[in-house]
């Protein structure tokens, strides 16, 4: 199962890490990565792959006017 930690703020760009396990297949990696840039404007910042299988994601998004989890303006 992937997991998703909450949002980090920085200056003007917001990132969040993913876990993904081991048994999560290349292809099933990018589809899932392809789903958070197309729907949610992410774009893909850093990947971390560990010995064991284990990939550790860093997504980031440019900060708008609106913010983004509860879609009200800042």
């Amino acid at each position: 199962m992937t997991t998703v930690d909450e949002a980090v703020v920085e200056g003007d760009w917001e990132y969040r890490r993913l876990r993904l396990p081991p048994a999560v297949s290349r292809r099933a990696a990018m589809i899932q990565l392809s789903i958070h840039a197309e729907f949610a404007g992410w774009e893909l910042r850093t990947v971390r792959l560990y010995a064991d299988g284990t990939r550790r994601v860093w997504l980031r998004r440019k900060r708008s006017a609106v913010d983004h989890s509860t879609g009200l303006a800042t």
